[in-house]
């Protein structure tokens, strides 16, 4: 009898026979066998069979009258008499066949070959990957850590996993929430009334009405402004505190709570809510109320803090795979205490897959309080139902989770993402299903990994095979449709073609798409630059995005924005009227120094023609909402 039928067994026997009416279990010493009466006590929730047994070395049971003096013969009695009060014995046995099929699936042969098609397809050099289905808690990994030299991914290898980390950011306010000690913290809460000074939005109307429930839910009408903070290469690096009380200098671009927009910030905001509450860093409050009570041992906030554990050996290193070159460049795990709260729990799928556990189970930390908490529905993410998967509703933000159905059974998830690094958690309530995959590998971990959840998913809810999504061909036709804007080359010439129709609509006196008919079917060219690039050069000052300083480099307009968060560097190229050009932007070279992308520039000069503000379309839901760029003042 295997043990997983053991633990399957008990608890069974816990379930149905908790009222003890006729099964007695108790444990004796060797020698005193014929005492086993004496230490009896009735069948509860808390009974380990397994585990009793190996304890005491004997196991005794009482049962119609009957004493057995053997572990396994005592498990069987348990079977017989359960398999008698269901009625049949394939009525106790089919859901234990069931949770080992898809155990075995998940074991076997043809998973491993799946996981290790799907890394070499994307590109993926190590993949790891738990999941907890009912009690029980399997894991397995796919490549490996680091390539030079090489070290193999295992279950136990650590990762960066990124936003997946704001369901224990928002899990560590839900227990400010439920503790007495904080009366004044409660979801619907005005931010500014708990954190007075620190808490302040652009304008006094929102200051005064954003709770704790928009922040969490990413609807209090700030865009990310990920660009804004800076990182500890600064001079001046952002703290929780700092990135606080920084809010009040950005601008916001929609009403509060009339539109989802992802910010990291406010989860930063959150984590530095409970410090102040707590009287604990962000990352001793993790650690006392998270990781210890879960026995996440391997679990830390920072990198850092993994190394102070003497964890640095089992750190993966990340990668970009860049195509051009058909090589992986390496990306370093990054520190980022200004990030607290957002992210940065360096973890394995061994240790995270216990707080999936957890919240699947409503265990620990995890009360029916907590867990309401975090799967309150607080913002559709996708109102209009734009392009969902198949057999999937609109997503609804929770509280660091995210929720939808698919096939008419709730999923809750949150991915994670930084360069180098993808990760993706996943439960199903209803099948005490959930699991955890962790890549080093940016954008082609987030395919594999959606790819194998959908999958893992599909084979949990026993979807006929010929009824499953090719989610591998869905994936791969909307990485097609996306191919243009990931392309930085791409990017930049439809950018600058953009803004050369727009003045030849203005020049025409019609618009951009009545005077297109005018202009021949090939790209325009751009104007020539015949101001000095020197007139441009010089310190570029916003309260909220602090300093941009441009500079000549091998004869191009330069800037070095590395000190921020997500760093960067960039080049400016003219397209018109020696004010208007697109920037091309790198990611730093701790990130990787991968070309990215390329985002909309202009320069404002007064009626000397002397350069005074650059606008900088730095905020994609800006641009997407109000058009407006992040405006920087010349020194």
């Amino acid at each position: 009898m295997d043990n997983s039928f053991q633990s399957y067994l008990t608890k069974e026997a816990a379930k149905i026979l908790l009222t003890g009416q006729s099964l007695v279990v108790g444990g004796c010493n060797p020698a005193h066998r014929g005492a086993a009466t004496a230490n009896c006590f009735h069948l509860s929730n808390s009974l380990n069979i397994a585990g009793f047994a190996q304890t005491i070395g004997v196991f005794s049971i009482h049962c119609h009258g009957n004493l057995y003096i053997n572990a396994q013969l005592a498990l069987f009695s348990i079977f017989l008499v359960l398999s008698s009060r269901r009625g049949s014995l394939s009525k106790l046995v089919s859901p234990y066949q069931e949770l080992k099929r898809r155990m075995d699936y998940f074991l076997s042969d043809k998973f491993k070959a799946r996981a290790e098609a799907l890394i070499a397809k994307y590109k993926v050099p190590g993949l790891a990957v738990a999941i907890t289905h009912d009690e029980r808690i399997e894991s397995r990994a796919f490549g490996l850590a680091r390539l030079d030299p090489p070290v193999p991914c295992t279950p136990d290898t650590l990762f960066d996993i990124a936003s997946a980390s704001k369901s224990m950011t928002a899990a560590s306010v839900a227990l400010l929430v439920e503790d007495e000690r904080y009366p004044e913290v409660k979801y619907d809460a005005v931010m500014s009334e708990m954190l007075p000074g620190d808490f302040v939005m652009p304008t006094e109307e929102l200051t005064q009405q954003v709770t704790v429930d928009d922040m969490l839910s990413h609807r209090t009408g700030m865009p990310t402004h990920d660009w804004s903070y800076l990182g500890p290469v600064s001079k001046t690096p952002d703290t929780a505190q700092s990135v606080t009380r920084n809010l009040r200098n950005l601008p916001v671009c929609a009403p509060l709570r009339t539109k989802y927009m992802y910010n990291n910030m406010m989860y930063t905001a959150s984590a530095y809510l409970v410090e102040k509450k707590s009287g604990l860093s962000f990352s001793d409050f993790l650690e006392t109320n998270f990781f210890k009570p879960l026995d996440m041992t391997s679990s830390s906030l920072q990198p850092s803090r993994a190394r102070a554990k003497g964890f640095g050996d089992r750190l993966a290193e990340g990668y970009t795979w860049v195509g051009k070159e058909s090589r992986q460049a390496p990306v370093p795990m990054v520190e980022c205490p200004e990030a607290d709260g957002a992210g940065s729990i360096i973890t394995s799928v061994n240790d995270y897959i216990k707080w999936v556990r957890a919240m699947v189970h409503k265990q620990g930390p995890v009360t029916d309080a907590v867990y309401n908490g975090l799967l309150k529905g607080r913002t559709l993410t996708n109102p209009r139902g734009e392009d969902l998967p198949p057999h999937s509703s609109p997503g609804i933000y929770c509280a660091g989770l995210e929720s939808d159905y698919y096939r008419g059974q709730q999923r809750v998830e949150h991915g994670g993402g930084v360069p180098g690094f993808g990760t993706e958690q996943l439960f199903l309530p209803a099948q005490k299903f959930g699991l955890v995959i962790a890549t080093n590998s940016g954008d082609g971990g987030h395919a594999a990994s959606m790819i194998m959840f959908r999958e893992l998913m599909d084979e949990v809810l026993q979807v006929p095979v010929e009824e499953r999504p090719d989610w591998e061909d869905l994936r791969d036709k909307r990485e097609a449709e996306d191919e243009d804007e990931d392309d930085p080359d791409k990017c930049e010439a439809e950018i600058r073609q953009d803004i050369l129709e727009s003045l030849e609509g203005k020049e025409g006196g019609g618009d951009a798409e009545e005077n297109d008919a005018k202009v021949e079917k090939k790209d325009r060219e751009p104007q020539p630059l015949t101001t000095p690039l020197a007139a441009y050069a010089g310190t570029y000052e916003h309260r909220g995005y602090h300093q941009l300083v441009l500079e000549i480099k091998d004869g191009k307009l330069f800037v070095d924005a590395e000190e921020r968060s997500f760093g960067f560097t960039g080049v400016f190229n003219h397209v018109a009227e020696q004010t208007l050009f697109t920037l091309r932007i790198a990611e730093s070279k701790e990130w990787g120094g991968q070309d990215k992308t390329a985002i909309k520039a202009e320069f404002k000069l007064d009626e000397d023609g002397k350069v005074t503000q650059l606008g900088v379309m730095l905020e994609p839901d800006m641009e997407e909402t109000t058009g407006e760029m992040i405006w920087f003042t010349k020194k």
